[in-house]
């Protein structure tokens, strides 16, 4: 099996990225900027296909890659990401050791106060917890993703109208849909400090995005849901916006999930 980065990103280089990004895989990079083109280059013997596009959208970006991937194994990612060396055979390796699993979720490195999670072990990954898991830890097979019909949201993340969440609600169709998603203790790579694309601080668009997702996520579980995320992380994300500030936020956000304009 052959393993394929689909990036998404934001007016860079593609040939410094390839090597910023220390690829070792065949790549497709979506390049969002202010005009559109397409380039093919080779970088360290492995095909790198790259698609300048002017519209903006994470979700967008991943579809397009997603339309174009030809790769057993795609490996989602943004520009920020500096993967281990080896990483390929790493994925390989975990879907030897786990041939039920449709997506592996591996370990990013991410810094402490923004990460969510750090898998210990193999598990199966559950609807209760499937919010926790950014998209650049997914690696799924491709013809079971293609059979699932899961795309990415277009209403959620960097450069939609809420800022995060298509990668969760990505996550949860697929698992919806009767595909199986398992965790890794593998670390395939990490994402540099202070590049975050999407992430600006816990502020209140932050919680009213946050409700807005919940509901998608956990529907009639989502005010239980939202105010368990508050109290379990309120040391880090509520230092400027109190824990009850935080939560009336959220639930303005989850009443405008069921009432969108």
């Amino acid at each position: 099996m052959t393993v394929q980065i689909l990036a998404s990103v934001v007016e860079k280089d593609p040939r410094k990225l390839a090597e910023q990004m220390h690829i070792e895989t065949d790549a497709i990079i979506v390049n969002q900027c202010d005009h559109y083109g397409v380039e093919f280059f080779d970088h360290n013997d492995r095909k790198v296909q790259v698609f300048h596009m002017a519209e903006r959208g994470v979700g967008l970006s991943r579809n397009t890659a997603l339309m174009r991937a030809d790769g057993d194994i795609c490996l989602f990612s943004d520009q920020d990401i500096v993967y281990e060396s080896g990483y390929e055979q790493k994925i390989l390796r975990a879907f030897e050791k786990c041939p039920e699993a449709d997506m592996i979720v591996f370990n990013i490195e991410i810094a402490e106060e923004r990460r969510t999670y750090y898998n210990r072990s193999v598990k199966k990954v559950r609807w209760y917890n499937c919010g926790r898991y950014g998209a650049v830890s997914f690696a799924v097979k491709r013809e079971r993703l293609f059979e699932s019909g899961v795309t990415f949201s277009l209403l959620f993340g960097g450069g939609a109208k809420y800022s995060a969440g298509e990668d969760s609600l990505f996550l949860k169709e697929f698992m919806d849909k009767g595909y199986r998603v398992y965790t890794s203790p593998e670390v395939i790579g990490r994402e540099k400090e202070g590049e975050s694309t999407w992430f600006s601080g816990y502020h209140e668009k932050f919680f009213f995005d946050r409700g807005v997702l919940y509901h998608f996520l956990y529907g009639p579980l989502a005010k239980l849901w939202g105010f368990r995320f508050l109290f379990v992380h309120r040391d880090k994300i509520c230092r400027d916006i109190s824990l009850k500030k935080a939560y009336q936020i959220m639930r303005k956000g989850i009443r405008k999930g069921k009432r969108p304009e």
